[in-house]
């Protein structure tokens, strides 16, 4: 019997089949094997008790994606959302989640939550669309964004990701016009959002629709992507890459370097190039580290 993980606390997996639920355990072959089921995963399972619904994982499918922090398997998009106060637009760390969506081949939307509250959210959206990116602006308590987020969100497997405080829940209650996680209060002191979030679960909004809501973060790194590459994961950096003049350009102090250049001309903004060398700085001086 096939089925997906929707939830594991302490070792004990929710297996969404169908429309049962089971509570299943990984069975020591697995462990053996050093493989550990993860939310998102697809698994054949094994029923111990009918009646009360416990069954064994005996297999876990091949993943299609795979993210290590939080674990999560077979995402097809990811949701960044970055809010335009109470936490202020956290760009960097936005940039870095773009990068890594690159990475894994998973496809990004933006959403900017809160536009009630500030209309600094314009200059944001026009950055990253012009980029290519599609981006969302919304009030996540407004009636109005479950309607034009679903659409987007259907057939497929939906990350949510952002600083605590964002609005990540709230926009999830929204999207399900019920209180299905658990909303967090912004703390007046320091401005951060008391982190609700403490495990990955999977939401079946509709059929194949799912949405997981992760644990809030204030840090975001991006060790698999070494610093050398980086510039290859910036989306409007890839055409300009083959006009640099020297092959292994890091775009950083380099003359006649093709990114330098888009940068002096307007085609790339020059804030998202100072954050790319920022994130690319952090990433070198762990690798310099690293032993």
């Amino acid at each position: 019997m096939k089925g997906k993980i929707i939830g594991n606390i302490s070792n004990l997996y929710k297996i969404k089949v169908e429309e049962k639920t089971y509570e299943a355990t990984a069975r020591g072959k697995l462990k053996q094997d050093e493989i550990k089921p993860v939310v998102g995963d697809e698994v054949e399972i094994e029923i111990v008790e009918g009646e009360n619904n416990k069954a064994v994982i005996t297999q876990i499918y091949e993943r299609k994606t795979y993210i290590k922090r939080p674990k999560i398997a077979n995402v097809t998009q990811i949701v960044l959302i970055v809010s335009t106060t109470s936490p202020k637009p956290d760009l960097l760390m936005l940039d870095k989640q773009l990068a890594y969506a690159e990475y894994l081949k998973i496809n990004p939307i933006i959403i900017i939550n809160k536009i009630d509250l500030k209309d600094t959210y314009k200059q944001i959206e026009e950055t990253y669309k012009k980029i290519g990116y599609e981006v969302y602006p919304i009030t996540a308590k407004a009636p109005e964004t479950a309607k034009k987020l679903k659409e987007k969100l259907k057939n497929q497997v939906n990350v949510f990701a952002g600083n605590s405080g964002v609005g990540k829940s709230t926009t999830i209650n929204a999207l399900f016009n019920e209180n299905i996680t658990l909303e967090g209060e912004i703390s007046k002191k320091n401005q951060r959002g008391k982190n609700t979030t403490t495990d990955v679960k999977l939401y079946q909004l509709e059929e194949n629709t799912y949405i997981a809501d992760t644990p809030g973060f204030s840090t975001f790194e991006i060790t698999e992507i070494e610093s050398s590459h980086l510039a290859e994961y910036f989306k409007e950096f890839k055409e300009q890459i083959p006009k640099c003049e020297f092959v292994g350009c890091t775009h950083i102090k380099e003359e006649n370097c093709g990114i330098k250049q888009a940068v002096e001309e307007g085609i790339i903004s020059k804030e998202r190039y100072e954050r790319f060398c920022k994130i690319y700085e952090e990433i070198k001086e762990k690798e310099e580290h690293k032993w």
